[in-house]
């Protein structure tokens, strides 16, 4: 996969990536909101990513791919995770140094319709925690419709969530 909008550009992991991974996952947003993706190390991120690229042919996921700018920086990511009850989950992260410029905005916006197209997906969800209103707003201008707000499971804990929905892309 590789795709490409005005500033960024939606390609496959590969393994020189690690550093940056590594890099990424340290700053305090990636602490608070996805801790399940801060490594301890460059050698633990580039055990995250040979496990990702296993996956891109697989069918269950998770689908996960880097976030370039078009000058080649990696800012962050993109994915599709299949949730417990088999449903699908949209989920992203651009490195701190990188947010508040759109970019998370626009890699969705490119990434979901080819994603849901690849999996034939009639349905979208995005679950983050109700204080991320980055995240939120991020959803929002993506065509997500909020469905629940309220206690939930994020990232094996209770805590206050939302979830949204987006359909119809087929």
């Amino acid at each position: 996969m590789k795709i490409r909008t005005p500033r960024l550009t939606i390609t496959r992991f590969n393994l020189d990536m690690a550093q940056i991974v590594y890099g990424n996952s340290q700053d305090d947003d990636t602490r608070r909101f996805v801790p399940d993706e801060v490594y301890d190390s460059a050698e633990e991120a580039r055990e995250a990513i040979e496990f990702l690229m296993s996956r891109y042919d697989s069918a269950d996921g998770p689908f996960v791919y880097p976030v370039l700018t078009n000058g080649g920086k990696n800012i962050g990511y993109v994915q599709l995770c299949r949730l417990d009850d088999g449903k699908w989950e949209i989920g992203y992260h651009i490195a701190k140094d990188f947010t508040g410029k759109g970019f998370a905005t626009e890699a969705v916006k490119a990434f979901l319709p080819v994603i849901a197209q690849n999996q034939n997906l009639k349905e979208v969800y995005g679950i983050c925690l109700a204080e991320n209103l980055a995240s939120i707003r991020v959803l929002e201008k993506c065509g997500f419709r909020q469905i629940y707000k309220g206690l939930g499971n994020y990232q094996g804990q209770e805590a206050q969530i939302i979830k949204a929905i987006r359909k119809n892309y087929n």
